[in-house]
C-alpha cells in the first residue's frame, strides 16, 4: 500500500502571537456627594468614545446596585468598596479600556491602595472640589436631607469625613469652573499624559 508524502516538519519558529491590549490609564474621580464627579466624567466618557477611544465609566451610584450592594457606609464598608472598584479598574484597564472612576472615596488610604495597582503614570487622582455648603444646596439626589434627617448613617461631610487629596493630578473647583469646562482640563490631562509616555 502507497502511503501518501508527509510534509516535511517545519524547522522555522512559529509565529509570534498577536500582542494582548495596551494597558489603558484609570481617571479617578473622588469628592463629596454632589460635587460633580458624575458630571464631569460622563461628559469625559463621552467625548472620548466620541473620539474613538474605548472607555468605560465605574459609577460609586450603579456599582452600589450592584456589585457592592452589600455594603454600607462604616468606614470598613467603604474601605472595601474601594478596593472592590480599584481591582475592577485594574481588570479593565489591563483589557485596554480607558476607566473612569466616579466615586467618593473619602480616605487617603484607600485611594493610595487603589493607585499601588498601577504602574506609575497610569493613575490620575482627579479631585471634583466642592464646599460642603455648595454640595448639599445642590443635593440631586437627596441623599444629605436624609443624612440630616438620620436616614442615611455615616454619610460623608455629614457623619463621616472625606480626606482631601494631598497631590492629586488634577483638582477642579466645580463652583468657578463648569463641566464641559471641566471636561475638557480633563481630556488635556490625558492628551499630555500620551505625549509624556510617547516622548519617553
Amino acid at each position: 500500500m502507497n502511503l501518501p508524502d508527509t510534509q516535511p516538519l517545519s524547522t522555522q519558529s512559529p509565529a509570534d502571537p498577536p500582542a494582548g491590549p495596551t494597558p489603558r490609564p484609570v481617571l479617578w474621580f473622588t469628592g463629596l456627594s454632589g460635587a460633580g464627579k458624575t458630571t464631569i466624567s460622563t461628559l469625559v466618557l463621552n467625548r472620548l468614545r466620541a473620539s474613538g477611544v474605548a472607555a468605560v465609566l465605574l459609577d460609586g451610584d450603579v456599582l452600589r446596585g450592584g456589585l457592592n450592594r452589600d455594603l454600607g457606609f462604616s468606614d470598613a464598608d467603604r474601605t472595601e468598596n474601594v478596593r472592590r472598584v480599584g481591582e475592577v479598574a485594574r481588570l479593565m484597564a489591563d483589557a485596554g479600556q480607558l476607566v473612569l472612576v466616579a466615586l467618593i472615596s473619602p480616605f487617603r488610604a484607600d485611594r493610595d491602595r487603589a493607585r499601588a495597582l498601577f504602574e506609575p503614570g497610569r493613575f490620575f487622582e482627579i479631585h471634583v472640589d466642592a464646599p460642603l455648603a455648595v454640595a448639599e444646596a445642590r443635593d440631586p439626589k437627596g441623599l444629605y436631607r436624609q443624612a440630616r434627617l438620620g436616614q442615611v448613617r455615616q454619610f460623608t461631610g455629614i457623619a463621616s469625613g472625606y480626606e482631601t487629596p494631598l497631590h492629586p493630578e488634577l483638582t477642579i473647583d466645580t463652583v468657578q469652573t463648569p463641566a464641559a469646562q471641566a471636561s475638557l482640563a480633563v481630556l488635556a490631562l490625558v492628551q499630555a499624559a500620551k505625549t509624556a509616555r510617547s516622548a519617553s
